[in-house]
């Protein structure tokens, strides 16, 4: 009851009721009370008056008695008489002869007596709501008639006169306190009206303002929302009411509704892009349509991205199934809106692709007028791709200013992230292609090749049949390139695969190895078959030729050999073992030859490979690991930033490189033992030599998965104090991971001890990308052939591009290997690439190059 009081005295009629009320009271109040006192006194000074009369009067009615000789009795009932006379106002009269008696004292009438008494004047006393009049009767001439011995003047007695105020005032007071009550009421029902009056008034307007704001639930609610025509009925709510108007339409052009905000941070979200966005991206654009429609009343996004030099693909996304008219009404718009864009060339092809986003719902049949299309431009250069995106909306959204924001920014989040999605998308699919496939001839690459070979060995064993490899390996072909350049020589390699394509079988798989060595599987091939084939390439050769920069004919010839299974291994490995012993074999026996093993020559090679494996066994045993660093620098300042580390074996005076034993440790299953042996003595060395800079450790990714490794590289790095953020794990492309998930725990485990992580040859197998996609990827290494070659191929630059450019959008760092001069080192600086490695920087030594330059750069 309280607080629904409180309530009440807060609104503004609570206010006025109890303002007006209150201040009529203080005031009728104040003067009652003022009136009241004064006229008391009035009341008492005129009582005053009369009863002094009236004690005169009977004073003198006294007088004239005792002048006539009257009896005491006769004098007490004239006194008697003279108070049934005043019956109202006088309560007594007494008559004191000689001295007042004592047993009288105490008493107001008495000691008003005893006072006069004693000082023979008149006295008055006042008490409570009585007054006491109190006459001396002194001796007159005619009064010593009968006193004797009394003197003219002496007092004789004493006349008192008691009144009685009360009655006058009592009544005075109820007269007073009627009057209060009939006018406070008087009072109380004015204010009542007076503040219904207002408040309806009030109430009205305010109401219809209420009505107003309640009807906002966002903020293009706001341009139904009118106050100026509101008369609240008084001058100064109309005038605090116009600023509020003023308020309302300066908030029309900057407020945001609260969904806006929210959608425009999740188009910030939006940016994240991860491998589903690239993979799906047709899915991402319809998902963020149907998010923007409970923004904006979106009808369609419209994506345009040259495909071909002079190609365009356009992806028209409806939110809901559209119709032939719609679709091409909203062609003929977007052409008209292509026509005055500078980056669409007119004569181009534009391809035209609709997609429906909600299937379920209908889209309304949209006039010219209807539909407003915005939309924005992008270019990339590198690699060449460039794009248009557009947004479909209602014409009148378009013109709303907080609409026009939001579509703004939804067209500028588009463009970035389907212009980021396509590019990646784009180098993603050349990534994939390449992967597979050798950038300069389009054949299998290495990697593809070690897959087909160990896929054929085991549909082979299923089906019991024979296949045979052949290793091909052109002669003379450094001649060539030393003489003519790089040009030439990839010009030449790209005739050689053509010709083998004409030669093989249909079904046989071709794989430039790397140079100018090539590979060819031949599937249910025996000795006869795979000889015929190899045959028939090299009367091919013999009738090619090709014109040289200087006006001469080269004709090609190559060395071949030739390995069948199961009869010369039943494992990929010791497959091209052989063969490639044979080609080998074939060079020396004068090239432009065929060789196929014999059963002599078959266990000299296995006697050789076993050779390499005693090798392998006491390098370890004998603790002939040793740590080999290779510097690698800044490609922009040149400064040694990194070291790579190199295991060589050294066997007396002879160092033996990687290349001549990794992969027979990796069979061995000791790679990883060996590795242990390097990193220790590498952490003893930087330790000694005070090496504050990053370290590559180069492990293949069978060394990888043992369990134990990473716990025993954080052991070591923590007995010699190096800490774990200064070194970066690479795995190289070159081995293929049978167990994806146990190596990405690996690295995942490592990364979380603080080591980093690095792709070796990026570019070389067809799992780069799904490397980067799956680990948590620091800095890839691009493949040195797409490096070395780049300054003289477009495709191989092109390759090269895409590598930076999808690396930079992941934020990867890059490095570019086989950098042997100082042009190389320019370009690579010039696509952005961080760091570079090669020979041209320095060659692998045993000791750390602690500072210094490279030597373009020195």
């Amino acid at each position: 009851m309280i607080k629904k009081t409180s309530d009440w005295l807060n609104t503004l009629k609570g206010f006025v009721f109890s303002a007006t009320v209150g201040v009529a009271l203080l005031v009728f109040l104040g003067a009652t009370l003022a009136s009241s006192l004064l006229y008391e006194k009035l009341l008492e000074d005129r009582a005053l008056e009369t009863s002094g009369e009236i004690s005169r009067q009977n004073l003198g009615a006294v007088y004239q008695a005792l002048r006539t000789g009257a009896s005491g009795a006769q004098v007490n009932e004239i006194a008697a008489a003279g108070k049934a006379a005043f019956s109202t106002t006088v309560d007594e009269i007494r008559i004191f002869a000689g001295n007042v008696p004592p047993a009288a004292s105490g008493e107001a009438t008495s000691d008003a007596a005893s006072q006069a008494m004693a000082s023979g004047r008149e006295i008055v006393v006042k008490s409570g709501g009585h007054i006491t009049y109190a006459y001396p009767v002194a001796a007159q001439p005619e009064c010593l008639r009968c006193h004797a011995g009394t003197q003219a003047g002496q007092v004789l007695g004493v006349v008192a006169v008691k009144h009685n105020l009360q009655p006058v005032s009592a009544r005075v007071r109820i007269y007073y306190v009627a009057l209060f009550l009939t006018l406070g009421l008087l009072v109380l029902l004015a204010a009542a009206g007076v503040t219904s009056y207002a408040a309806r008034k009030l109430n009205r307007s305010v109401g219809l303002f209420r009505a107003k704001v309640e009807s906002i639930n966002t903020v293009k609610d706001f341009d139904n929302f009118d106050i100026s025509r509101i008369d609240f009925g008084f001058e100064e709510f109309n005038q605090t009411f116009d600023n509020v108007a003023l308020l309302v339409e300066r908030i029309k052009g900057v407020a945001v509704d609260k969904e806006v905000l929210e959608f425009e941070i999740k188009l910030l979200e939006k940016f994240i892009i991860t491998s589903d966005v690239v993979r799906d991206w047709r899915e991402f654009i319809k998902n963020l349509l149907l998010d923007i429609n409970p923004i904006i009343e979106a009808y369609a996004l419209v994506t345009i991205f040259r495909v071909e030099e002079e190609a365009y693909e356009c992806e028209v996304f409806w939110r809901n199934p559209a119709s032939a008219e719609t679709a091409n009404l909203f062609e003929k718009i977007l052409y008209s809106q292509l026509a005055g864009n500078e980056f669409f060339d007119r004569a181009a092809q534009l391809k035209i692709v609709h997609n429906v986003a909600d299937s379920n719902g209908v889209l309304p049949e949209l006039s010219l007028h209807d539909i407003e299309l915005q939309a924005k431009t992008l270019l990339l250069e590198s690699p060449k791709i460039g794009g248009i995106v557009g947004i479909g909306v209602q014409s009148s959204l378009a013109r709303d200013n907080v609409r026009h924001m939001v579509i703004g920014s939804i067209l500028t989040t588009l463009i970035n992230l389907v212009g980021s999605v396509k590019a990646i998308y784009k180098y993603t699919k050349d990534l994939e292609h390449y992967a597979t496939r050798d950038p300069l001839t389009d054949l299998y690459n290495q990697r593809m090749f070690w897959e087909l070979l160990g896929y054929e060995v085991g549909r082979s064993k299923r089906h019991k049949q024979q296949f045979a490899v052949m290793v091909l390996d052109m002669d003379n072909f450094k001649a060539v390139n030393d003489r003519y350049g790089h040009h030439f020589g990839d010009a030449f390699l790209q005739a050689f695969a053509a010709l083998l394509h004409k030669a093989v079988r249909d079904g046989d798989l071709l794989a430039r190895y790397g140079g100018d060595e090539f590979c060819i599987i031949l599937p249910d091939a025996g000795d006869t078959q795979a000889h015929m084939v190899a045959q028939r390439i090299a009367e091919a050769l013999g009738s090619f030729s090709m014109d040289t920069p200087d006006g001469n004919r080269l004709k090609p010839t190559t060395s071949i050999g030739i390995a069948i299974s199961p009869n010369h291994g039943d494992n990929p490995k010791d497959l091209f073992l052989v063969a490639d012993n044979m080609m080998y074999k074939a060079k020396k026996s004068g090239k432009n030859t065929i060789a196929i093993p014999s059963e002599e020559e078959m266990a000299e090679v296995f006697r050789q490979a076993g050779e390499k494996s005693i090798m392998i066994q006491n390098a370890l045993d004998q603790q002939k690991i040793v740590p080999y660093f290779q510097p690698i620098c800044d490609a922009v300042s040149g400064e040694i930033a990194i070291h790579e580390l190199l295991m060589r074996i050294q066997l007396g005076d002879q160092i033996v490189t990687a290349h001549e034993f990794i992969e027979e440790a990796e069979s061995m299953g000791v790679a990883h033992k060996m590795d242990y042996q390097l990193i220790e003595k590498a952490f003893i060395q930087i330790k000694e030599q005070g090496y504050q800079g990053m370290l590559f450790v180069n492990l293949s990714p069978k060394a990888l998965v043992i369990g134990e490794f990473g716990s025993r590289v954080s052991h070591l790095a923590g007995k010699f104090g190096i800490a774990p953020s200064r070194i970066v794990f690479e795995i190289t492309e070159r081995e293929t991971v049978s167990n994806l998930s146990l190596l990405e725990k690996f690295v995942r485990d490592v990364k979380l001890q603080g080591f980093s992580f690095a792709i070796d040859d990026f570019g070389s197998g067809y799992s780069s990308f799904q490397y980067i996609k799956r680990f948590p990827v620091d800095y890839i290494k691009i493949e040195g052939e797409f490096i070395k070659n780049m300054l003289h191929d477009d495709m191989y630059l092109a390759f090269v591009k895409s590598i930076v450019t999808l690396a930079k959008e992941l934020k990867i760092k890059t490095i570019a290997e086989y950098v042997e001069d100082a042009e190389t080192l320019a370009a690579a600086s010039g696509l952005g690439i961080d760091y570079a490695q090669g020979y041209h920087i320095s060659r692998p030594s045993p000791a750390i190059r602690v500072s210094g330059k490279a030597p373009a750069v020195d």
